[in-house]
């Protein structure tokens, strides 16, 4: 039974369940970050001020507003844009966060053997989560470099003692190198306790989560440690203080999921195109339907991890999505129902932060909140009755967490204390004008006093710009922003044959337009924004009142949040599965797909793409893909490694059958350019790639491996893919390997679990024009048979007749010439062999009639046989050699 993230009850408590969060003052507003090694609570100032913002500063028109709660952000934005300016593969791409910027710790722990353990701590301020992991890695560090990449930390913490004048860690030395753009910072010790991090588990996370906890990280101490040490990182350095049973906190084991390497998310476009960033031809983008900001992160997270567990996980969304593709109207209710919904989960986050001070900002953005959370429960009953009649496991557990129980409490609260008619609004005017009338009438006072005045305030300006058009006979539009406030537009035309009015001030030209305000109208501005302000101030009471009462049920917001985000994900995999016709795979212990497509070409040429077979068990687990230019190698082994991947996230694949195996360790080694940054060929690139990929592999991996050596001498490039064949037949995974070397073909053929393939192409030769080349892009059994299909290809796409001739009587000159070679070649191994056995002849008659005893004789006789044996079979290995050699250059010549 597939459990939903976080799928636990949760209760915080009223006084204390909040994040408490404050800043240090900067000329810019950016975080005092700590630049001393250890940071201690000595450094740390008792009371740092918050600054006081704006709403010049930061936009309070609408309540989904994207600045992150902790000032850490714009630290963080800063670093990421430097690295991505440098020249280097931003990592964005490629987290499970997204591309938004998240301010998230990671403390990472080692203990040292053969087999390092190594504990994983990240705690996301943005998100308010903490992951918690404990991995049983290698000496190269893999999963947890893996691990540490996928969350793209902005400050990652190692021990003290791992850092000079201590000798350097390995585990140090690996993170510096493949994590150059993350700040790695030492923490003492001292901070690294498993009792501090058992005692911030029990006050920090949600109460009803604790037992389940304490069973998963039971064992793992170095996570536990790990968490203690991100937590106090936290406090001390971000100055941000996590008040009880306010985080998220979840165990992640390493093994439950697929592990996608860096290179391999690149080279898949899981999650980006590679030539423009901003298309949707990516597994990401073809499979995100999704219409929340939650749902979106999952799918995210999903195909950069696919999951490992089948009976809790994959079966159970396999079942969800069947109902959904079959119940139309269920499916159609619901996708209408998710689009009601926003971005709750950092609404919350939101939701539990106390600043240490007052504004009329704070106090904006808590009303925003509070009707941002009124939006999200009205929406949540059209949700649950959608699912109304949901049968299987999943849609009925998700039906549940959205019962009207769990959220009726909010509403309750929400309506005693704000009008029924303020909603969330998405313009500034608007958004202005609900919190001016949020609170519920008879709190203060003055309250409506101030409110009186806002309106007549308004109505003035109304009233002013009216006599201003009907005065000086002009069309005046009234327009508002947050800066500005109320000002008005005209077009430039009016004025081309008059004078603009003098009572206009402020005047500023753009494009056709002309942007200015009234002395009049500035004044009533202020007179509106005192009033405005007056009301916000004089509900502030009611507002915190209201919002600690809510903080009670932020666990239970939680829940339906990341209910909502799966059943998103679920319901996008529906909305592709039907349009696309996908069909459920099975999971077994066989790879088998019938008439299967690429996902990606399929929606790019849906009429042209030709689907294929794939077959992949023990006895062929090692396929050789051969075939000329453009026959489609490259699309062929994508696609199953693609497909691979919308499996194990428990999405339907294109195909009329499909079945697969659990794989933990996708590879992919695609042909890539020379990476100037790096000082690296595409030699180097693919050697280095391949030695990750050697070191790694193993029966539970699928590799796929595209053109291996072409990036130097066809000689050695043939001798190192023969080499790193024979080790990866050796490992027992399954391997997709695309090639041109045809003698990899010939040699490899025989060995068990091999398989050749090819994709097929016809030639047809046409009278007095160039031959027809048709690729057929459909895979065949054995090795592509065409030969001298690189001339061919250039004929049929009408490369210059007189080059492709004299470029074919070369090739014919140097076969025939090699051939000679090779007879010339047997000539003399026969002639060498001749000469041996006469000489041979000679000996022993001289032996017949020598006067030597019979031991003296025997022994002579024995060494003389080890030394014919010896000189025939080297006689013979010099034969082969010569003959590998010619072949080479005849397939040099093809």
């Amino acid at each position: 039974m597939e459990l939903l993230p976080g799928h636990q009850k949760r209760e915080v408590s009223s006084n204390n369940g909040t994040l408490s969060h404050s800043r240090q003052t900067t000329s810019n507003h950016s975080v005092s970050r700590t630049t001393s090694s250890t940071p201690h609570p000595k450094t740390v100032r008792n009371a740092p001020i918050r600054p006081s913002t704006s709403a010049s500063q930061f936009s309070s028109a609408s309540y989904s507003d994207n600045h992150s709660a902790t000032s850490l952000s714009h630290v963080s934005r800063q670093r990421r844009h430097a690295s991505t300016a440098s020249g280097r593969k931003s990592r964005a791409a490629s987290s499970v966060w997204g591309s938004e910027s998240h301010d998230i710790i990671c403390a990472v722990t080692e203990a040292r053997g053969v087999s390092p353990t190594v504990g994983l701590a990240f705690v996301n301020i943005t998100t308010n989560e903490a992951i918690l992991s404990q991995i049983c890695d290698s000496q190269f560090y893999v999963k947890t470099v893996h691990k540490i990449q996928m969350y793209e930390p902005s400050t990652i913490l190692i021990v003290n003692t791992a850092f000079p004048p201590h000798p350097k860690s390995s585990l140090l030395f690996i993170i510096e190198e493949e994590l150059s753009d993350t700040p790695i910072e030492p923490l003492d010790r001292k901070y690294w306790s498993e009792n501090a991090g058992l005692e911030f588990i029990q006050t920090l996370a949600f109460r009803e989560d604790l037992e389940a906890i304490k069973v998963a990280i039971e064992g793992n101490f170095y996570a536990t440690c790990s968490f203690a040490a991100a937590v106090k990182y936290v406090e001390l350095s971000c100055h941000v203080s996590i008040m009880s049973h306010s985080l998220r906190v979840r165990y992640q084991p390493s093994e439950n999921t697929m592990m996608i390497d860096i290179s391999t998310i690149h080279s898949l476009e899981l999650i980006q195109n590679l030539q423009n960033a901003k298309s949707k031809d990516c597994l990401f983008g073809l499979l995100n339907e999704t219409l929340t900001p939650m749902g979106s992160r999952m799918l995210r997270s999903n195909i950069l991890q696919p999951s490992c567990q089948v009976d809790s996980t994959l079966v159970p969304r396999y079942d969800a999505l069947d109902e959904l593709t079959v119940k139309e109207d269920m499916f159609f209710e619901i996708r209408k129902a998710l689009k009601g919904f926003v971005d709750m989960e950092k609404l919350l986050t939101m939701l539990v932060i106390v600043p240490d001070q007052t504004s009329i900002y704070i106090s904006e953005q808590a009303i925003n909140n509070i009707l941002g959370v009124k939006a999200f429960i009205t929406a949540v009953p059209s949700l649950y009755e959608a699912l109304g009649t949901a049968r299987t496991d999943l849609l009925t557990r998700i039906r549940e967490i959205c019962r009207p129980e769990l959220t009726q409490p909010v509403v309750d609260l929400i309506a005693n204390t704000v009008n029924e008619d303020v909603t969330a609004m998405k313009s500034p005017l608007d958004m202005r004008n609900q919190r001016t009338y949020a609170v519920k009438s008879g709190v203060h006072g003055l309250l409506d006093v101030a409110r009186q005045t806002y309106k007549e305030a308004t109505q003035d300006v109304h009233q002013h710009i009216a006599d201003i058009n009907k005065d000086h006979d002009i069309g005046a539009e009234l327009r508002f922003e947050n800066n500005r406030k109320y000002w008005l537009r005209l077009r430039q035309t009016d004025f081309e044959d008059r004078d603009i009015p003098n009572i206009l001030i402020n005047k500023v030209r753009k494009g056709a337009w002309i942007e200015c305000q009234t002395l009049t109208l500035v004044q009533l501005n202020h007179r509106i924004t005192d009033s405005h302000n007056e009301a916000i101030m004089l509900s502030d009471k009611v507002v915190q009142e209201l919002l600690d009462a809510i903080r009670v049920h932020v666990p239970n917001l939680f829940r339906v949040c990341e209910g909502i985000a799966l059943l998103d994900m679920i319901t996008a995999f529906g909305q592709v599965a039907t349009i696309r016709d996908y069909v459920r795979p099975e999971i077994g212990h066989t790879l088998a797909l019938k008439g299967a497509r690429h996902p990606i070409c399929e929606r790019t040429n849906p009429d042209r793409f030709v689907p294929n077979d794939v077959f992949s068990n023990i006895q062929h687990r090692f396929q050789i893909i051969t075939g000329c230019n453009m026959s489609g190698k490259s699309t062929y082994i994508r696609m199953i490694s693609l497909l691979q991947v919308m499996a194990q996230i428990g999405c339907f694949v294109p195909a009329q059958y499909a079945a697969f195996p659990v794989i933990q360790q996708l590879f992919v080694r695609m042909s890539t350019d020379d990476s100037i940054e790096a000082n690296m060929s595409t030699f180097s690139l693919e050697m280095r790639e391949m030695a990750f990929i050697l070191r790694n592999i193993n029966e539970k991996s699928l590799a796929i491996i595209d053109e291996l050596g072409r990036g130097t001498s066809t000689r050695d490039g043939l001798a190192i893919a023969l080499a790193i064949s024979e080790a990866l037949i050796q490992s027992n995974s399954l391997i997709w390997f695309a090639t041109h070397f045809q003698q990899l073909a010939k040699v490899l053929g025989s060995r068990p679990g091999v398989l050749n393939l090819h994709l097929a192409t016809e030639v047809q030769d046409m009278e007095g024009d160039n031959p027809k080349m048709t690729m057929l892009y459909k895979i065949t059994s054995g090795p592509v048979q065409e030969e001298h299909y690189g001339l061919n290809l250039a004929r049929a796409i009408g490369f210059p007749e007189r080059f492709v001739e004299v470029a074919e009587n070369i090739s014919k000159t140097l076969a025939e010439t090699i051939e000679k070679k090779k007879q010339n070649s047997q000539s003399r191994k026969l002639l060498r062999r001749r000469k041996l056995i006469l000489n041979l002849h000679d000996t022993l008659l001289q032996l017949r009639d020598s006067d030597m005893d019979d031991a003296a004789l025997g022994s002579y006789l024995k060494r003389l046989q080890d030394e014919f044996v010896s000189r025939m079979d080297e006689i013979e290995r010099n034969g082969q050699a010569n003959n590998e050699e010619l072949s080479e250059e005849i397939e040099e010549v093809e």
